[in-house]
């Protein structure tokens, strides 16, 4: 195994260990995927800012194996990184990011995930080689696809 192979299976390891953005508020809106293949789940829920304009973070809990876990605490710090550089994500970056990490996981490899773009979530670039995983990092993804959907079909 590489050196860079390590590294982001120590990230993975990481986040699924000591989890980041864990923890619902009653009354969110949240959405539940369920992987039925293995059983990890992940309920989600994207918080805006008082003009609903831009995420402000991504919450988030969960049940299942290390790559689903993982996957969505790295959403989370992903979302985190963006609001404390001052930005934040709008729905359509958002909509942007989950749709070019969906592509480098279906891609069994032939796309890795950018550093500059994903941060630490490119450590899960590795699962595309293994079909059967795809579906666990993309359960949080899901998640906030799905609310972001509700949200534009609600406007």
């Amino acid at each position: 195994m590489s050196g860079l192979e390590q590294l982001y299976q120590q990230i993975i390891m990481d986040h699924s260990k000591r989890p980041y953005g864990v923890g619902l508020e009653p009354g969110e809106e949240t959405s539940h995927q369920l992987n039925p293949t293995c059983g990890d789940e992940i309920t989600l829920a994207l918080r805006w800012d008082a003009a609903g304009e831009r995420l402000q973070s991504v919450a988030w809990e969960g049940a299942g194996c290390s790559i689903s876990q993982a996957s969505a605490s790295l959403l989370a710090t992903l979302a985190q990184e963006a609001v404390d550089e001052g930005a934040g994500f709008t729905s359509d970056d958002l909509t942007a990011l989950i749709d070019e990490f969906r592509e480098a996981l279906r891609s069994r490899g032939t796309i890795p995930l950018d550093e500059e773009r994903f941060g630490d979530a490119a450590a899960l670039s590795g699962v595309s080689k293994f079909v059967a995983r795809v579906k666990c990092a993309m359960l949080a993804w899901v998640a906030a696809e799905d609310l972001l959907q509700r949200r534009s079909e609600a406007s």
